[in-house]
């Protein structure tokens, strides 16, 4: 039932957190009792303030009130920004995490720790002991981001601003000149 429960769900949720100007990140119903508990983990390019997390309740609160007879009982609601420790495993996630240090555990071969620099379609740039290397999202086994203390090496940043501008470069067509 809380299956098929969410399944019914989602689409209303998910249309209230869009219209709030952010993404369901994910979304989950579970039986409390006589009560279901909603829980929807919100997430924007900017991240997510205490305030935007308020303004969002009310949206989702509001929506879930106005589509009562979907719900047909009593429920809490919780709604949160994700955690740090949410791994990364859309390109979503790895073009929010833009110059932030993460661990990468491949599928096959080592884990690694390196710095996110352009999220492509299939693939990020990732700038790993002073060398950028292509990671395929689809040979990611596990992706999370590292706590950093202090600013990133200047010199990193500009490395991979440097490179995400000769990507763009490559990847934009000379325009016809008109005649």
């Amino acid at each position: 039932m809380p299956n098929d429960l969410a399944s019914r769900l989602e689409p209303i949720v998910a249309e209230a957190v869009k219209a709030a100007g952010f993404d369901l990140d994910s979304f989950e119903v579970q039986q409390a009792g006589r009560r279901q508990l909603v829980k929807v983990v919100v997430d924007g390019d900017d991240g997510v303030g205490l305030d935007e997390v308020a303004n969002v309740s009310r949206a989702v609160s509001a929506a879930l009130d106005e589509n009562e007879h979907v719900l047909a009982s009593a429920y809490t609601l919780e709604v949160t920004s994700p955690g740090l420790d949410r791994p990364l495993t859309v390109r979503r996630h790895w073009r929010r995490a833009k110059f932030r240090l993460v661990k990468v555990t491949p599928a096959e071969g080592a884990a690694f720790i390196g710095r996110v620099g352009h999220a492509g379609e299939k693939s990020a740039r990732v700038l790993v002991d002073g060398e950028i290397r292509d990671v395929g999202y689809a040979s990611v086994a596990k992706a999370v981001i590292e706590i950093e203390f202090k600013q990133p090496p200047a010199e990193d940043l500009k490395l991979l601003e440097t490179d995400a501008s000769a990507l763009n470069a490559a990847t934009t067509e000379p325009k016809e000149e008109p005649k």
